[in-house]
């Protein structure tokens, strides 16, 4: 799951459902009946009516979780799931960038900032009448293409210049560890609907695309899972491998625990979390949303 991964949910670790428990909170199980019995001692009519009612409780008690208990994930210590970081000012990318009619020139360049990456655009100019925007994508559009959405990055470059524009900067929000995977830079038209303006260069028109060249250093990571093979409370599929085998993403089945998905790939249910920021978790079991995909690739986390 990457790509400012897309099951988009908040990371929480409980529901609002019947039952429900923090991911490490208290065991939500229904407490046994506190009262005492003695084989000397004839119950009355109204213990009898007692005892019947809360047998009735208990049985309503348990037709309201259905599921049978679980003991909450317990793992073998691991050390905190890590990767290395890329120092501040790294250069992963960089070119200039001209229109086909040589309307709108620039140059950029893609840069590691902390734990995330930033874009710095200069040398802006342009003769269209129009302002102009640009962002990064991973399936390239053709010029004179309207764009559907907006990519990665994106940033108004500004209108007509007489001079070249000041340098600008705008975070790569959504583009994972490793932005490698936004193969495209794009520039399009970020004009108003105005009858006036011609079509070639209308709202949303593609002006300019260009491949994005990378060079992004490697990093390490003390997480690197390996597939068990499947098991109760984790018998989903893998749906994507590495080059060299190792499992990146995993399709969630029908009652699995996050436990159970933690131990099937050796790796800690922090590490499943860290992996999945937008993971979620329902009821004491800690059961996890069938059909969803997790992520299991630390560089694309």
């Amino acid at each position: 799951m990457h790509r400012g991964l897309a099951i988009g949910l908040v990371v929480v670790a409980a529901v609002g459902l019947s039952g429900c428990s923090l991911l490490r909170g208290e065991s939500g199980g229904v407490p046994a009946p506190s009262r005492s019995s003695s084989a000397t001692v004839t119950p009355s009519p109204t213990d009898t009516a007692t005892s019947d009612a809360d047998s009735e409780a208990e049985r309503l008690r348990e037709s309201a979780s259905p599921r049978p208990p679980t003991a909450e994930p317990t793992q073998a210590s691991m050390p905190a799931p890590t990767i290395s970081t890329i120092p501040d000012g790294t250069v992963l990318a960089e070119a200039d960038v001209t229109s086909p009619k040589g309307s709108v020139h620039f140059h950029y360049r893609v840069v590691a900032a902390g734990e995330s990456y930033a874009i710095e655009y200069s040398g802006f100019t342009s003769t269209l009448p129009v302002p102009v925007g640009v962002m990064l994508v991973d399936t390239a559009p053709a010029v004179g293409d309207g764009i559907t959405y907006h990519g990665v990055g994106d940033h108004l470059l500004g209108g007509p210049t007489s001079a070249p524009a000041a340098a600008a900067s705008t975070p790569l929000t959504g583009s994972s560890y490793d932005p490698s995977w936004l193969g495209s830079i794009v520039t399009y038209s970020d004009a108003t609907s105005d009858p006036s303006i011609p079509v070639e260069i209308g709202p949303g028109k593609v002006l300019a695309v260009s491949s994005v060249r990378w060079s992004v250093p490697a990093r390490t990571t003390n997480v690197h899972p390996v597939d068990g093979g499947a098991r109760s409370g984790a018998s989903g599929a893998v749906t994507a491998t590495s080059s060299s085998g190792a499992p990146t993403s995993y399709e969630i089945a029908p009652d699995d625990l996050i436990g159970d998905v933690a131990a099937r790939f050796g790796i800690s249910v922090e590490a499943v979390i860290w992996l999945n920021h937008d993971l979620r978790v329902y009821g004491q079991q800690q059961y996890l949303y069938e059909g969803t995909t997790l992520n299991l690739d630390p560089i694309r986390r």
